[in-house]
């Protein structure tokens, strides 16, 4: 399977001609993660995670394109886009599906607490073809998987850089990679991940950075 980044924390699988989009927000690069693209993943509602001018204008000229979201999401969504309100689904914590040959199981539930003062929204990580596991705004280790590749929310205004670790400690994959970086400068990015890197190494998982454009086999 083929990852691409496509910024902050859109990212782009492919596999066997297949194309599944996780997360095309305001901070990532929408058009050309979407080129192409069979099926998009979206964990919650912020635009940094669904741009939605852009992806329900790309819908409505890519016919056999199809979204999958939280309840509250797909259905603000279908609001939006008459006409191809068909082609938006929801999903719900605990469901497995397969979507355009990708296996996908939606956990957790919940966005991360920012601040009491600020509500909180759902929030789907999705674990695919049970080896990867994107988590979107959240913390939340999967039950019953043993997760190869990680992706990494690095930064966020709801976390700090111990629980960043802790987390890659507590789901234990072989690799992770970083996402949800887009307010970080170099040297910030280049802090966060050397320490990550270097607990990460002594709990057997390796840390690699990846950035806009860069593709890995995963």
């Amino acid at each position: 399977m083929l990852m691409t980044k496509h910024g902050h924390s859109c990212v782009r699988l492919e596999k066997d001609g297949i194309v599944l989009v996780l997360d095309p927000g305001t901070l990532s690069r929408v058009p050309e993660a979407l080129e192409g693209a069979n099926a998009i993943l979206v964990t919650h509602e912020h635009p940094d995670h669904i741009d939605q001018e852009t992806v329900l204008a790309f819908m409505a000229s890519n016919p056999a394109l199809e979204l999958y979201a939280p309840g509250g999401v797909a259905a603000r969504l279908a609001d939006a886009a008459p006409g191809i309100e068909s082609r938006i689904h929801h999903l719900d914590a605990g469901q497995s599906a397969e979507l355009v040959g990708f296996q996908v199981r939606a956990v957790g539930g919940q966005h991360a607490l920012i601040h009491p003062r600020i509500p909180v929204v759902a929030n789907l990580g999705y674990v695919i073809d049970e080896t990867l596991y994107h988590p979107g705004d959240s913390f939340i280790v999967p039950e019953n998987a043993a997760i190869q590749t990680l992706l990494v929310p690095l930064h966020a205004p709801w976390s700090k850089t111990a629980e960043v670790i802790d987390f890659v400690i507590a789901v234990g994959p072989e690799r992770a990679y970083p996402i949800h970086d887009a307010l970080l400068n170099d040297a910030g990015r280049a802090l966060v991940e050397n320490l990550l890197r270097s607990i990460s190494a002594a709990h057997g998982t390796t840390f690699e950075s990846l950035t806009a454009g860069e593709n890995v086999n995963v």
